[in-house]
């Protein structure tokens, strides 16, 4: 490739969609730091129960017991005493779009969320900063005892129900980040599927960072009862600030017997994000889970989707497509943990570098004793866009019986002025072949997504690539 498109395919600013901010209200005074006091005063507000409260205050002694970091992306140019932990949006939940305040409604339809409910989705649920702001849920589906609520919201209105499930699958001690996130969370999806309901048709969250030095703690619950369906659908996007902020997520997936689980989202974060996400699910015998995982944008982002196959016949899947610009480091990658006998799981992930940018894998598959006859594949792709890109593959497999079937495979490919010409000599424009190329790479990661969903993400990579000729 040329000076020209190399220079065109960096991420820049201009480039990114998403990246104004407005003028927001708080009905809470912003505060910076983290203390017990802010702890504190996150439980007050929400009017929490007292086992909710203890919660968080073990979980932040946990944090502040655990070691920053020693592997990885550099995450030092964060500063976590410059970060407001939580921010509330006056007048911040409604369950019609015609009672969200004019301010977040504006934000709102630039991102597409009325467009998204007139395409009949299940339900749509929309975080601004620390709180939902929007949600509703089709009547057919509540009929059928389908829950589709803020955690916050489940926290009072169904305490027995996600007090059994919450941080039994993501534990506060499990990770630095989900220690803070345990400590200070706020808004996320609450989700239950009675046993034999399938809904049709995805629920859709979208999470947006609207404050300058925002740190964001979602917390989503996803219950699949016995024989159940659901496909949960997220989206996420930030202005783009001179000062970093943090989003850190918690996702925690039970997938009962019988039941089918698919997760998708697409983040589209601005540049100066730091995305450090723990995500994972616990599959119960014949059970099957799906990550199906996109990250754009961001600073650095740390994601590792999991599937801890705990029934017999349990199944794991993971697609995962990043795409790393200048300045920016994607250290995505998956787990799978085999527990019981005659699982299997598979892992595709594919990763596009442009300029500086640095894309890599990190993984792991493991065997565990008892865990017989099961199978396991893993594949990694990842394009390079010019000589300065980078990728990195950091594979772990720890294997205890030996009757398993593991494989691992990875390629490392470039966009090739060979590739370009065959295709130009076709009668396509250069732009358009380098489309194609990167279009075709991510083809098994977009079929898998909403129609709508898939449209944006080539689109969004493609935004990367637009002025690549002129």
């Amino acid at each position: 490739m040329d000076e020209r498109e190399i220079e065109a395919l960096k991420k820049s600013k201009e480039g990114y969609e998403y990246g104004f901010a407005d003028e927001a209200e708080y009905g809470v005074t912003p505060v910076k730091g983290l203390s017990e006091e802010v702890v504190n005063q996150i439980a007050d507000i929400k009017g929490e129960p007292a086992w909710m409260r203890e919660f968080r205050l073990k979980a932040l002694k946990i944090f502040q017991r655990k070691p920053e970091l020693t592997w990885g992306p550099d995450i030092s140019p964060l500063n976590l005493d410059d970060i407001y932990y939580y921010l509330k949006p006056k007048g911040y939940y409604a369950h019609s779009w015609d009672e969200v305040p004019e301010r977040i409604k504006r934000t709102f339809q630039r991102l597409g969320i009325p467009e998204a409910e007139q395409k009949f989705l299940a339900g749509v649920e929309a975080q601004y900063d620390s709180e939902a702001v929007y949600g509703r849920l089709k009547n057919q589906w509540e009929e059928q005892g389908v829950i589709f609520e803020t955690t916050d919201q489940a926290v009072k209105q169904h305490p027995e129900l996600l007090r059994d499930y919450f941080a039994t699958v993501v534990k506060p001690d499990d990770n630095r980040f989900a220690a803070l996130n345990s400590a200070v969370w706020s808004g996320g999806s609450f989700v239950y599927i009675p046993p034999g309901v399938t809904v049709e048709i995805p629920l859709q969250a979208y999470f947006r960072i609207n404050a300058r030095s925002m740190g964001q703690f979602e917390r989503t619950l996803i219950i699949a009862d016995e024989g159940s369906f659901v496909h949960y659908v997220e989206g996420c996007t930030a202005p783009v600030y001179s000062v970093e902020s943090l989003h850190s997520g918690v996702i925690e997936v039970i997938v009962k017997r019988g039941a089918r689980v698919r997760y998708s989202t697409v983040q589209n974060w601005s540049s100066d994000i730091y995305n450090l996400v723990t995500q994972r699910a616990i599959a119960h015998e014949d059970a099957t889970m799906e990550w199906v995982d996109g990250n754009l944008g961001s600073k650095v982002t740390m994601k590792y989707p999991a599937v801890v196959m705990k029934g017999r016949g349990a199944r794991g899947e993971i697609l995962s497509i990043s795409f790393a610009g200048s300045g920016q480091h994607q250290d995505a990658g998956a787990k799978l943990i085999h527990l019981a006998p005659d699982t299997t799981g598979r892992i595709t992930s594919k990763s596009i570098s442009v300029a500086d940018g640095r894309a890599g894998y990190r993984g792991l598959v493991q065997v565990l004793p008892g865990a017989t006859g099961c199978k396991a594949h893993v594949e990694c792709d990842a394009l390079l866009m010019n000589r300065e890109s980078r990728t990195d593959t950091y594979p772990y497999i720890d294997v205890h019986e030996p009757d398993a079937e593991v494989a691992h495979e990875a390629r490392v490919s470039r966009v090739s002025e060979e590739q370009l010409f065959y295709l130009m000599s076709r009668g396509i424009s250069r732009t358009e072949a380098v489309s194609l190329v990167v279009s075709g790479f991510i083809q098994p990661i977009t079929k898998e997504l909403p129609l709508e969903y898939a449209v944006e993400l080539n689109r969004l990579i493609q935004m990367e690539m637009e002025e690549s000729v002129g």
